[in-house]
C-alpha cells in the first residue's frame, strides 16, 4: 500500500507541475481556468490517496469541500468568461 501511495503521489506531483506550466504559460484566460480547476482535482485526489493510506475518514470530507468548491469556482468563472465574450 505504501509503494502505490507513494507512486500516486509522485503522479499527482507531475501531474500538478504540467498544470502549473499551463497556468503559467496560458495563452488564453480559459486555458488558465482550466489549469486551475486541473489543480483543485489533483488536490482532491491527492486527499482521497491519503484517506486510502491512513484507511481515514477524516480527508474524504475535505475532499468532498474541496471539489464542490472547484466545480463552482469553475462554474463561475466560465459564466464570466462566457458573459466577456473572450
Amino acid at each position: 500500500m505504501t509503494l502505490a501511495a507513494n507512486l500516486s503521489f509522485g503522479l499527482l506531483t507531475l501531474a500538478a507541475s504540467l498544470a502549473m506550466v499551463r497556468l503559467v504559460r496560458g495563452p488564453s484566460l480559459a486555458d488558465r481556468i482550466v489549469a486551475t480547476d486541473l489543480l483543485i482535482t489533483i488536490l482532491a485526489l491527492g486527499l482521497a490517496v491519503e484517506a486510502a493510506r491512513t484507511n481515514s475518514g477524516a480527508f474524504l470530507s475535505v475532499m468532498l469541500v474541496v471539489a464542490v468548491l472547484g466545480f463552482l469556482g469553475t462554474t463561475t468563472v466560465a459564466r464570466f468568461i462566457e458573459r466577456r465574450g473572450a
